[in-house]
């Protein structure tokens, strides 16, 4: 039987009351605080607020649409019912306002954070991440992470003069990173977050010593995990990977709507009107216990790991060599210019120099990291025609 746990009367009643006189705790972000790059141009007005200029510029950016045809989880299916990498920002983002909401934290900041989170992720999810990063740090040392991209794709390749509230939520959202308390740590400004970054390409292990600075940022790296626990459950069973019986029903429960559910009101219960975000021992234990099922009956299946491994990684290292020779050598012709040079190119924002002034492999591992899934086939097909590497997905009626 599903478990719905529910606020105390206590901390509801202290909810409403403190809603109902004005006496919410001030632990939000004040957007009076919001800095830029240009603090010249991109100025909060009653209509378009500081973090809602974030998001408009990030629905807008070219590469938003490609959340659609990114894996999130399941590669190689044709099943619409699948979580893409576009519902689950969004799912990220509608947990952490409802637990934001109930916080009283900046709501317009969660939401610039959980909708670029993932902008810069790799076709065919975590293990296109990890192929991209073997291939750019054999070529250059420098390391490739997905989070660090996003902030690349809002701060480089496109750069908006994206806020460094957002940009460092967007940085330090790791959602393999559970915690039983989150406290956020103050940026003093850009020069240290642009040393946190460089430090992020030099050593992959850095990126996990991140800290969000806001408590919005907090929240939306906990509910980066709860988006995704029981949803992946849910696509596994669509994919006939598992039955969701096959794991334990914890304190949290087992199925999405009630780890989503208890996860939410356990958070808000420990966190009210506290300068932190935490979770009670019992529900962090269990938030751990889940995620290590997940990794073992679902991530690591042996079956799925070798597919990726045995397709997409000798794919990616064909297009990653093709691609930079292409470049290197000035062939015009080729998609790195047509798809990728000439499309970032067309941007109207001003750039301290030239995109073609980037070092190679980094624009190769830009393209290759804007790509969908179906662009990566298609492109390695076009110029790999008689390439054996072939990827099948399993149909609507297999």
């Amino acid at each position: 039987m599903l478990k719905y746990e529910k606020l105390s009367a206590e901390v509801a009643e202290q909810i409403r009351y403190d809603r109902e006189h004005g006496c919410v705790p001030k632990v939000a972000f004040c957007e009076d605080d919001v800095l830029r790059r240009d603090m010249n141009r991109d100025k909060a007005n009653v209509l378009r607020t500081a973090f809602i200029r974030d998001i408009d510029k990030m629905l807008h950016c070219p590469y938003y649409n490609r959340y659609a045809d990114k894996t999130q989880v399941f590669s190689f299916y044709k099943n619409d019912d699948i979580t893409r990498r576009g519902l689950h920002v969004q799912l990220v983002s509608r947990i952490a306002r409802t637990i934001g909401k109930a916080l009283g934290l900046n709501l317009e900041l969660i939401e610039a954070i959980a909708l670029g989170h993932d902008i810069g992720h790799t076709p065919f999810g975590h293990a296109g991440e990890s192929y991209l990063d073997e291939l750019y740090f054999a070529n250059t040392g420098r390391h490739f992470s997905h989070n660090i991209h996003s902030v690349r794709v809002l701060d480089g390749i496109f750069p908006y003069n994206i806020s460094l509230q957002t940009l460092n939520g967007i940085a330090s959202h790791d959602g393999e990173m559970e915690l039983c308390e989150y406290h956020p740590k103050a940026l003093d400004g850009f020069d240290e977050f642009d040393r946190q970054i460089e430090g992020c390409y030099l050593d992959r292990k850095a990126v996990k010593k991140l800290i969000p600075a806001t408590l919005e940022g907090c929240v939306m790296r906990i509910s980066d995990i709860i988006a995704y626990l029981g949803k992946d459950r849910q696509d596994a069973e669509k994919a006939h990977l598992i039955d969701n019986r096959d794991f334990e029903s914890g304190t949290i429960g087992s199925y999405n709507a009630e780890m989503i559910n208890n996860l939410i009101v356990n958070i808000v219960e420990n966190s009210y009107g506290k300068p932190y975000i935490k979770l009670d021992t019992e529900h962090f234990e269990a938030l751990k216990k889940a995620k290590a099922d997940n990794y073992e009956l679902i991530y690591r299946q042996e079956a799925v790991e070798e597919v990726l491994k045995n397709t997409v990684r000798p794919m990616l290292f064909e297009l990653y060599e093709k691609l930079l020779n292409d470049l290197k050598n000035g062939n015009l012709s080729s998609p790195i210019f047509k798809h990728h040079i000439d499309f970032v190119g067309k941007s109207h924002y001003n750039r301290e120099q030239p995109y073609t002034e980037t070092e190679p492999n980094q624009i190769v591992v830009d393209y290759i990291a804007s790509m969908t899934d179906d662009y990566f086939i298609d492109l390695h097909a076009h110029l790999f025609p008689h390439s054996h590497h072939k990827i099948e997905y399993k149909g609507y009626f297999d």
